[in-house]
């Protein structure tokens, strides 16, 4: 049987990204290595080549093969998007008119959150109206009476099943503090709608800010993604102050002094193998673990437990013993005074 040809390879790709939706960049790589038995790791070349062929062949049809970073977690996902919004895309949709309003609500909730964490609490996401997301012909003052019904009688019941539809089609996401923000599939395909807002970017990627850190200095309006502070205050020598007026930026949660320590040089980046003493370790690590195995439950940890109660014990009864001693040294003392 002939080996498949890229174009079949190809397929294989957009089917995957089709059905299972957009991809962590993990699982994504995995996938292709499947597909063409090559390693993007040791062949970026042929990767990305791969994703521009495909991406000549979607063009036509106005999809895109696009990477996005998700804001919340940093990590990089891929998927299939659709470059053009008009009427007849969105025949393609599965959500109803009062959905798509709720969602709309919802997105512009988040964006413009004013603390930066691109995140609303589940109450404040019920009580998204909708009505204001319904374009009304003309401005008279009888224009809610003429709204859609169904737009009127949304139902709160309607709201949490819309929310949970949304979250589950990735949509929207549950953040890592409970709260509700934007899914991997909104940071795909909402790039040129962030851009049409005027939802600030970030001054490292020019990405949109949806959940960044903002300028210490409340006359600066520098915005910038956690994990692109990271990495650009990485490097040992680099300056930790915003590139635009200059104010100290402060430490992130989880960084201090001893990350910066720890850093590792431009030669260590250089070439991964440059870390024997991190191998040594996992070494000693993995050996020692091996040796437990063999050897299964130990009589020595027990042993070790009577030896520290035994040392407990007679430091208590020295401590004891000395106490009674300074305590009857001074009445031996008075005596012989009286003598």
């Amino acid at each position: 049987m002939a080996p498949p040809s890229w174009r079949q390879r190809h397929h294989t790709l957009l089917q995957a990204l089709l059905s299972r939706g957009p991809l962590a960049e993990p699982d994504f790589r995995a996938l292709f290595t499947a597909v063409s038995d090559r390693d993007p790791a040791t062949h970026q070349q042929l990767f990305n080549d791969t994703l521009l062929k495909i991406n000549k062949d979607l063009a036509y049809l106005q999809f895109e093969l696009r990477a996005c970073i998700n804001q919340y977690d940093g990590m990089v996902y891929y998927g299939v998007v659709n470059n053009i919004a008009d009427e007849e895309s969105k025949l393609g949709t599965k959500y109803s008119v009062p959905q798509i309003a709720f969602y709309k609500g919802l997105l512009e909730a988040i964006v413009q959150e004013a603390g930066n964490d691109g995140s609303i609490t589940s109450i404040d996401a019920l009580n998204v109206r909708l009505d204001n997301q319904v374009a009304v012909l003309d401005g008279s003052q009888d224009s809610q009476s003429r709204l859609p019904s169904s737009i009127k009688n949304f139902s709160m019941s309607q709201k949490e099943k819309t929310l949970d539809e949304l979250i589950r089609d990735r949509w929207l996401s549950y953040t890592a503090t409970g709260k509700i923000g934007l899914g991997t599939r909104s940071f795909l395909d909402l790039r040129s709608w962030f851009r049409g807002n005027d939802i600030p970017s970030c001054v490292v990627c020019n990405e949109a800010c949806i959940k960044a850190s903002s300028c210490p200095n409340e006359g600066c309006d520098v915005r910038i993604h956690e994990y692109c502070l990271k990495k650009k205050f990485s490097q040992r020598k680099a300056s930790r102050a915003c590139p635009s007026c200059g104010t100290g930026w402060p430490c992130q949660d989880g960084e201090g002094e001893a990350d910066e320590v720890n850093e590792p040089g431009e030669e260590d980046l250089a070439s991964p193998a440059n870390h024997p003493s991190r191998k040594k370790r996992s070494r000693v690590k993995a050996e020692l673990v091996e040796e437990n195995d063999i050897a299964g439950p130990s009589t020595e940890v027990p042993r070790t437990r009577r030896t520290l109660r035994s040392a407990k014990a007679e430091a208590v009864e020295a401590d004891q013993e000395a106490s009674s001693t300074a305590a009857s040294q001074p009445g031996r003392g008075s005596k012989r005074r009286k003598k």
